[in-house]
């Protein structure tokens, strides 16, 4: 009895050696703000002040266009994720991105709420406060969420809505990045706002690419060391602790048959995170809607393939 206490002693020892040595190797300390201003902003950022957040966003192409193109990214994501759309239709459009709260340089919400009704309003102080009256919508994932709450809450201000792997409905991913997964895990939740290997980051950006080639190391660099930005990394697992504990806000989904604005819906074929039937449920629901599903893409098309999918985005623009 004694020897297999003594055993199990040495085998608890191994394993709080093995946590000690993983978290000191694996730590990783905020990233001082200035910094990340300095490598992720060009001369077209700027910061406006919402509610004592420090909002950085970009507003792009023809000044004289009343009606601008807005894009929201989605979870873990930044305005950066549009690059290859913007870069394409700015020489015709107005276009304007952001980070939203808990992401990229804005930095995290201080009240903690990050539901789908304070993304709205905040989306709408937003467009207020830079004198944007009315829009054309369009948002990846968490951003295509939002974007049709804001749609449901302010018809008045929407023209048009683009949809590129909304989340909105109920469903059952078959894969899902496992930042996200750690993030909403009793215990290591708490572990993983100081310890965030960089290799945990790319593999989840891997996870929602169908084609893991175009996974580079710049691009990773990004969601990684923007994830490092003072408070994001609380941020993220306010949000997916949430998630997990409340699921979909579903009341509001019941609302999307209400919209009839024209509205482009994009799809990844190979979407695991938000699968195809979402995007299906879409197309039933909304009564004034294109669907284009795009064969060997992902969750993040628009960033995997700006070239194809933006594309079909200038179509349905004119």
């Amino acid at each position: 009895m004694k020897t297999l206490t003594k055993i199990l002693k040495y085998i608890l020892l191994f394993f709080i050696i093995i946590i000690v040595g993983s978290t000191t190797f694996y730590w990783e300390n905020d990233i001082p703000l200035d910094v990340l201003i300095k490598k992720y902003t060009d001369k077209e950022s700027e910061f406006v002040t919402i509610n004592g957040l420090q909002v950085h966003y970009r507003d792009e192409g023809d000044p004289n266009d009343s009606i601008p193109l807005v894009l929201l990214h989605g979870t873990g994501a930044s305005l950066h994720t549009w690059d290859g759309w913007v870069s394409a239709l700015k020489t015709d459009k107005r276009v304007i991105r952001l980070d939203l709260p808990a992401y990229g340089l804005t930095g995290p919400n201080p009240a903690g709420d990050y539901s789908q009704q304070y993304y709205a309003t905040f989306v709408n102080d937003f467009l207020t406060k830079i004198g944007v009256k009315r829009c054309i919508i369009g948002g990846n994932s968490l951003g295509g969420s939002i974007s049709w709450n804001f749609a449901v809450k302010y018809p008045e201000k929407v023209s048009k809505m683009i949809l590129v792997d909304a989340g909105g409905y109920a469903m059952k991913s078959k894969s899902v990045p496992i930042a996200f997964q750690l993030a909403g895990l009793p215990v290591i939740k708490n572990l993983f706002k100081y310890v965030t290997p960089r290799s945990i980051i790319q593999k989840s950006v891997e996870n929602v690419y169908s084609d893991k080639s175009k996974v580079s190391e710049k691009l990773v660099d990004r969601y990684f060391e923007l994830s490092l930005r003072e408070g994001n990394r609380q941020a993220f697992i306010d949000r997916m602790s949430a998630f997990r504990a409340k699921g979909l806000e579903s009341d509001n989904s019941l609302k999307i048959k209400s919209l009839q604005i024209p509205t482009l819906i994009i799809w990844g074929e190979n979407d695991f995170l938000i699968p195809l039937d979402v995007a299906q449920k879409f197309h039933t629901d909304l009564p004034n809607d294109t669907l284009v599903i795009f064969k060997n893409l992902g969750h993040t098309p628009m960033e995997e393939d700006a070239e194809s999918t933006v594309a079909v985005v200038k179509t349905f623009l004119k």
